[in-house]
């Protein structure tokens, strides 16, 4: 866990510009190698696009649903994102992204706030929470989470965090997700 005393506003910044690259690679990677998140995507339309951003114009990424009911990023919406997902400060994106403050916690603290359908979004952060308890070791998922899944085997995890992290290295070799 990272101290918010000693991180300087350029540092924070840079922070969240990777990590916000790597939960959107990391969640349109899960929507291809994960059960779960596959069932989650499938419920949404296909042309569906979400958004993630710092208000006003932070770090941030857009996904659309797939005609093969997965995630990819893109790099400009052709339209208003179907769910956007804003973190009113870059400190409120640094406090999730640090895993000092849990996505659920920072929307009860009125951190974030989701415009589109809120069934979209708790559909959303399911997809979240799911990648973050695979791919993040166990005691920083439980920081993440609000709930860290019972059932997740070692051996659940272990491979879908190397096929998760396996393609988003692939990814940055090939310069897109």
């Amino acid at each position: 866990m990272i101290s918010t005393k000693s991180v300087k506003p350029a540092l924070e910044l840079t922070y969240v510009k990777l990590m916000m690259d790597v939960i959107g690679r990391g969640l349109v990677m899960a929507s291809q190698v994960d059960d779960e998140i596959q069932q989650e995507v499938s419920k949404f339309p296909v042309g569906f696009c979400l958004s993630m951003s710092v208000f006003p114009d932070g770090p941030a990424f857009i996904a659309k649903v797939t005609e093969q009911h997965q995630l990819e990023l893109v790099q400009h919406a052709t339209k208003k994102p179907d769910l956007t997902i804003k973190f009113k400060h870059l400190h409120h994106a640094f406090l999730v992204f640090s895993f000092q403050e849990s996505t659920a916690q920072s929307f009860a603290n009125d951190r974030m706030i989701a415009d589109g359908d809120v069934s979209n979004a708790i559909r959303l952060v399911r997809c979240l929470n799911k990648m973050e308890s695979l791919i993040l070791p166990k005691q920083i998922a439980e920081l993440a989470v609000k709930q860290y899944p019972e059932q997740l085997s070692l051996k659940e995890k272990l491979n879908g965090a190397k096929n998760i992290y396996l393609k988003i290295a692939q990814s940055y070799l090939k310069g897109n997700a």
